[in-house]
């Protein structure tokens, strides 16, 4: 039997691009975060060497060589929702990191996989996301890229855009060359196919009685507005600082690290006995894709699980992505 493909893991709040990647048949070795409540999340989840150390400080050396290495790295510098400061914020320099990383592991990674918003790719005039790919075709990657959204490509129902770059190791000076097994194979299958018809959001919900804290009663300063606007069970709202939108496409909006702060994005839906609440952590984490059987800390606050949640990529979406990396490894 062959040995399985092994994956080495940046950034890796609570675990959910080591999970697409274990879901196809990846054996992963070593994870790395500077995120304790991530890490503590990520611990119960996971059974493999987890280092909880800034990246900075973190020598390749150390570490045991992989044939893939993934990282969702920091998107708050290249966020919409952030300054757009790019590489000038040191959270953006941190891709150099990568880089660094890759040239110290005792063997080149055959494959880079690596994640960012949607907004990363249109950064300062296109100008961020043309260095990152001219650094790695300079140390030797062809470079893939594409703008994916959760609900194009699997049938979880949230609107998530997020750009992945995919690298294949071909040598000194690569391009998108034909010739080369692992690209040939991975222009046939990439980007992969989208889908017609999401799940129902109820699908996604939780089964048992939801705790009370998480409802929104007549007390609460909204509460007409919520009333007003909230007329279905299969549709998911926000509260907008002053009033409630509807996500018309009835999938979930995209579900953000600043959820548990402030309120103005909690996804809010209509309870099975017609009262308002906002979703759990454990339904935000459904929305994510990760298994049922995934747990969450009972000793890490409510604010924290929406974060990480939020700061997670999609599960169903890497593990697509996985299994078509896999494909495109096998060829070679």
């Amino acid at each position: 039997m062959k040995k399985p493909y092994t994956v080495g893991g940046l950034f890796s709040g609570v675990g959910g691009i080591e999970q697409g990647f274990i879901n196809n048949d990846f054996k992963v070795l070593w994870s790395n975060d500077i995120d304790e409540p991530s890490s503590k999340t990520f611990k119960q989840n996971f059974d493999h060497q987890h280092i909880l150390q800034d990246i900075h400080t973190l020598k390749g050396k150390d570490l045991n060589p992989i044939d893939v290495l993934v990282g969702g790295f920091p998107c708050q510098a290249f966020s919409i929702a952030g300054y757009r400061k790019g590489f000038d914020d040191n959270r953006g320099n941190l891709f150099f990191e990568i880089l660094r990383l890759v040239k110290e592991l005792k063997e080149k990674p055959k494959v880079l996989f690596l994640e960012n918003v949607k907004n990363f790719y249109t950064h300062d005039h296109g100008n961020t996301f043309a260095t990152v790919h001219k650094e790695l075709e300079k140390n030797g990657y062809c470079v893939f890229h594409k703008v994916l959204n959760t609900s194009s490509i699997t049938k979880v129902p949230q609107n998530r855009e997020r750009t992945f770059i995919i690298c294949f190791d071909e040598g000194a000076g690569a391009k998108l060359d034909p010739s080369q097994k692992m690209t040939q194979k991975f222009i046939q299958i990439f980007p992969p196919k989208e889908i017609k018809k999401t799940d129902s959001i109820r699908k996604y919900l939780e089964k048992k009685e939801v705790e009370d804290r998480f409802f929104y009663g007549e007390e609460k300063y909204m509460y007409k507005e919520l009333k007003d606007t909230i007329k279905s069970k299969d549709t998911v709202y926000q509260w907008r600082r002053q009033y409630v939108r509807e996500n018309k496409s009835n999938v979930c909006p995209t579900l953000t690290a600043n959820m548990g702060t402030g309120g103005h994005n909690v996804p809010l839906i209509m309870n099975d006995d017609g009262r308002y609440r906002k979703l759990t952590p454990r339904e935000c984490f459904n929305l994510q894709g990760f298994p049922k059987s995934y747990k969450l800390p009972n000793d890490i606050p409510v604010s924290q699980l929406y974060k990480q949640a939020g700061n997670s990529v999609t599960v169903r979406i890497i593990e697509v992505l996985a299994g078509l990396v896999k494909e495109a490894m096998d060829a070679k």
